[in-house]
């Protein structure tokens, strides 16, 4: 095994008894809510990785452990660039929970000089939670550089089969209809007429202070803010 950057240095069984004596059934209770089998608080996951720093190799052997909690820590340890196209592809097709999914999407394959490569193969693929990727690398791609991305044919896709589509996915295209119309004024209207005849999330439940996710009420608020 290659040699380890600078940083705590625990061995795999370590990282997973630690992860096991954080186990709060409180917390598993509600990350199970959302499909994720742990039951570790966000900010220990994330102060065990600050206490580890960069270990790349420590963070591939984390990841095959399969453990939800390690994978996480693994995550945060990484360097997103030292992974293959292969590699990453072949880690979301792993990640069955919600939270690694999310995580791996948004710290490692955004970081990856693969990035767009990826989005492109994940958009198009047969498998919904998959998809979802594709559709979150996209709305990246909304918001910081737009150009050759077909916003009207999405909104077509949006419109045909959001209503209908599987959680993830449906939660990938709302914020794509949201970006769209937050960052595109000629196809606001559009996205605002699509998002109140859906009505995808509209009953959604937001806590005080948040925005709804409901696609209307987001555009709305996020221009409001951008004008003022």
């Amino acid at each position: 095994m290659a040699t380890r950057t600078p940083g705590e240095q625990l061995t795999v069984d370590e990282v997973l008894a630690e992860l096991a004596a954080l186990e709060d059934p409180k917390v598993r209770a509600v990350n199970e809510k959302h499909g994720d089998d742990h039951g570790v608080k966000l900010s220990e996951i994330r102060a065990i990785a600050k206490r580890l720093k960069t270990q790349h190799e420590f963070a591939l052997e984390l990841w095959a452990t399969g453990h939800t909690g390690a994978r996480l820590v693994s995550l945060l340890i990484c360097r997103p660039k030292e992974f293959t196209l292969e590699q990453l592809d072949a880690m979301l097709r792993e990640a069955l929970a919600p939270k690694v999914h999310d995580w791996l999407v948004n710290y490692v394959v955004k970081k990856s000089k693969h990035a767009e490569a990826l989005r492109v193969q994940w958009f198009a693929d047969s498998d919904p939670v998959v998809a979802s990727a594709g559709w979150a690398l996209t709305s990246n791609r909304i918001t910081s550089s737009p150009d050759g991305i077909d916003l009207t044919g999405m909104l077509d896709t949006i419109e045909a089969e959001m209503k209908d589509a599987p959680e993830r996915l449906q939660w990938a295209m709302n914020e794509n209809l949201a970006q769209i119309g937050i960052t595109n004024e000629d196809l606001r209207p559009r996205a605002l007429d699509i998002g109140e005849r859906l009505e995808v999330l509209k009953d959604y439940p937001t806590s005080p202070g948040c925005i709804s996710p409901f696609a209307p009420i987001w555009i709305t608020e996020m221009v409001k803010r951008q004008e003022s």
